[in-house]
């Protein structure tokens, strides 16, 4: 797959570009621990109606690469709300449909609450992917911990080592806990695989899942945009939320509880899928962004 560079922000950012000059943008953003393989089959669908999709690696994957080696490697949320803002800005794409899921969700979920006049509408999977930092103080019932413990594992310097050193078994158990129906294979696997030999990936990976519980400070250059997050900011952009069925980490809500976060749900579907929604169930996230993008719709 052709990979294209721009300096976007603190990063030079690799990403993988589909379709027409001129067409409608479209921003599809993956999550952890997975690249832009997650989006190959919702691709398709969208460059036959007209799209220009863009498809990058975020901080820390594949060819994406810090500008600058004295970046501290965060990967708190401000700081991949920025770098989608920055992508979008270097490519000079005009208010695209920002698509994600996780970590990449995050980022869609952050660019259309805070600059919303920079989106043109938003395709989130299981909802508001907005981490409420003070909330998470509070533990979860006992099931809900046992399914977070490679978080509370990379807590220590002990998963440090050990995700430096295991980075594809530890990917690919997290894998088939999250998605237990769906049954990837090798080679999509191992597609993969490779984005997580990144120099930065476990510096960033690490920084995210200590970040987010207030174990570690975040980058001084994102305090401010933290303090907007802290809010836990209300998205009134058009929205599609996706919810998958068979996830491990997250169940579905009704659309009044996803209507909390969203001033403007265009669909709210229920999908057959685990984590990966978009690898695992590609025509129902196209379809989405169908809903938003398509021209004339």
């Amino acid at each position: 797959m052709p990979i294209d560079v721009v300096n976007a922000g603190v990063l030079r950012v690799a990403f993988e570009r589909h379709g027409p000059d001129g067409g409608w943008p479209v921003v599809l953003s993956h999550g952890f621990p997975y690249d832009p393989r997650s989006y190959d089959e919702v691709v398709g669908p969208l460059v036959e109606a007209g799209a220009d999709v863009v498809v990058p690696y975020l901080r820390g994957y594949g060819p994406t690469r810090f500008r600058d080696a004295a970046t501290p490697r965060s990967g708190q949320q401000a700081a991949l709300a920025h770098d989608l803002l920055a992508l979008i800005e270097a490519l000079g794409l005009e208010r695209p449909v920002v698509a994600g899921y996780d970590w990449g969700g995050r980022a869609a979920c952050l660019v259309a609450a805070l600059w919303p006049e920079r989106v043109g509408g938003l395709v989130t999977v299981a909802g508001y992917n907005v981490q409420d930092i003070a909330g998470f103080s509070a533990p979860q019932p006992p099931e809900v911990e046992r399914r977070l413990w490679y978080q509370y594992y990379l807590h220590g310097e002990r998963g440090r080592a050990g995700l430096a050193e295991h980075r594809a078994a530890f990917a690919r158990l997290l894998w088939s806990e999250w998605s237990p129906t769906w049954a990837f294979t090798d080679r999509q696997f191992e597609a993969s695989a490779a984005s997580f030999d990144n120099p930065d990936f476990v510096d960033v990976v690490v920084h995210s899942y200590r970040h987010r519980y207030g174990l570690v400070d975040g980058d001084p250059a994102y305090a401010a945009t933290e303090r907007l997050i802290a809010a836990q900011p209300r998205i009134e952009v058009p929205t599609v939320v996706l919810d998958p069925t068979e996830a491990t980490l997250s169940s579905p809500r009704t659309t009044a509880e996803h209507e909390r976060h969203f001033g403007r749900i265009v669909v709210h579907r229920r999908v057959d899928a685990g984590h990966n929604v978009p690898q695992e169930a590609p025509r129902d996230v196209a379809a989405a962004v169908l809903e938003l993008g398509r021209p004339g719709r």
